[in-house]
């Protein structure tokens, strides 16, 4: 053997230096996180800083999961949005509702897993594993949202990024009045005219008390199409500029679905020549073998158009709980970047649906005098 070349490549060698006191979160990442997932966590963590974060690249998040809920929203997200590292996002409805407890002035709290639900049923809280809150909390929220949502600027019909934008505001005066800052997401979004979407808007509370005042004949009217060639066209927009898409996914699910079908609807539905997302990060703790990872591994994805091949290199996936490592990205990307320049893309929708219409047509235009020749 010892006369024998190695076929394998060789990476750097595993020799760490030991920990030490006052050790930044950014050193650690990159000295100590060797191998396993915590290796594929600094891929993430260098992915997103040093290719993610070029001037050039625009960034869509997807959100699922309860992390508003475990304060991911103020203590990650909002400062991801304020340094310009996101630029669009689609979340679940659950998340905006149960952010919006903050926003209005409401609070949740550390609990314990390992509690007779029964007596919280009783007593009136409410349990997310362990972090619990008072029933009110959501009658609360139902009240308010109901409250602005029968507001005249709700009743036309509109995309769910609009739905909240216009909500957002509402939160962000409640935030204002109290004397808070910076508490919500949805606040922030508005501010910062971050633009938001919800897959599934009738899966959560907020879709739920839309329903209600439509059984009393207010009814919310959400135009799903155009959440889907809206955010095709932020993808196509940022590609025909000669720049670059990248998607960060935190979970999977349905927001992971809506963001990554972008591209098979510019190509497959839509007729546009294109080659699929540049970038692709996702952190997540589910299981490609049960199908539980959304179809859609860096590879599968390519393989529906969703990424581009030659980009694969570039796609990571971290299987690490969200809440561990998104704290991590976020203080690692602090460190190492300065803030972007706003984007303010929720202000340049109908420019962007515009744009992707007339490629459309043009598509379908030369498609019919090539089959007519």
């Amino acid at each position: 053997m010892s006369g024998r070349k190695s076929t394998v490549t060789k990476g750097q060698s595993i020799a760490p230096d030991p920990m030490t006191p006052g050790m930044t979160v950014e050193q650690m990442v990159d000295s100590s996180f060797l191998a396993y997932n915590a290796a594929r966590l600094r891929e993430s963590c260098r992915l997103f800083v040093e290719r993610m974060l070029e001037p050039d690249v625009t960034v869509g998040l997807t959100l699922s999961g309860a992390l508003t809920p475990a304060g991911l929203g103020r203590s990650c997200l909002i400062p991801l949005l304020k340094s310009g590292f996101v630029d669009w996002m689609i979340s679940t409805g659950a998340n905006l509702y149960h952010d919006t407890h903050f926003g209005i002035g409401l609070t949740m709290h550390q609990g314990h897993s390992n509690v007779d639900d029964v007596a919280l049923r009783e007593q009136g809280i409410v349990r997310i594993f362990d972090i619990f809150f008072d029933y009110e909390v959501l009658l609360s929220t139902d009240s308010f949202f109901r409250e602005l949502m029968r507001a005249p600027e709700f009743r036309k019909p509109m995309g769910t990024a609009e739905f909240h934008h216009r909500a957002g505001r509402y939160v962000l005066e409640r935030e204002k009045a109290l004397g808070q800052k910076e508490t919500s997401l949805l606040a922030q979004a508005h501010a910062l005219d971050v633009p938001v979407y919800t897959s599934s808007p009738g899966d959560s509370s907020i879709g739920m008390n839309a329903a209600a005042l439509s059984l009393s004949g207010e009814p919310i009217q959400w135009d799903v199409f155009r959440d889907v060639n809206e955010t095709a066209a932020i993808v196509y927009g940022a590609k025909k500029s000669g720049g670059k898409s990248a998607i960060l996914i935190l979970g999977g699910g349905s927001p992971k679905n809506f963001a990554l079908q972008t591209e098979p609807q510019i190509q497959e539905v839509l007729g546009i020549a294109e080659a699929g997302h540049d970038y692709f990060l996702q952190i997540t703790d589910a299981r490609v073998d049960t199908g539980g990872l959304s179809g859609a591994t860096p590879g599968e994805a390519v393989s529906w158009g969703k990424i581009d091949p030659d980009r694969l290199p570039d796609a990571v996936v971290a299987y690490v709980d969200s809440t561990v490592a998104l704290p991590i990205l976020t203080a690692y990307a602090l460190s190492k970047r300065k803030p972007r320049p706003l984007r303010r893309l929720y202000t340049k929708r109908d420019a962007l649906l515009e744009e992707i219409r007339a490629a459309h047509l043009s598509a379908t235009a030369a498609g019919a005098k090539g089959h007519g020749s």
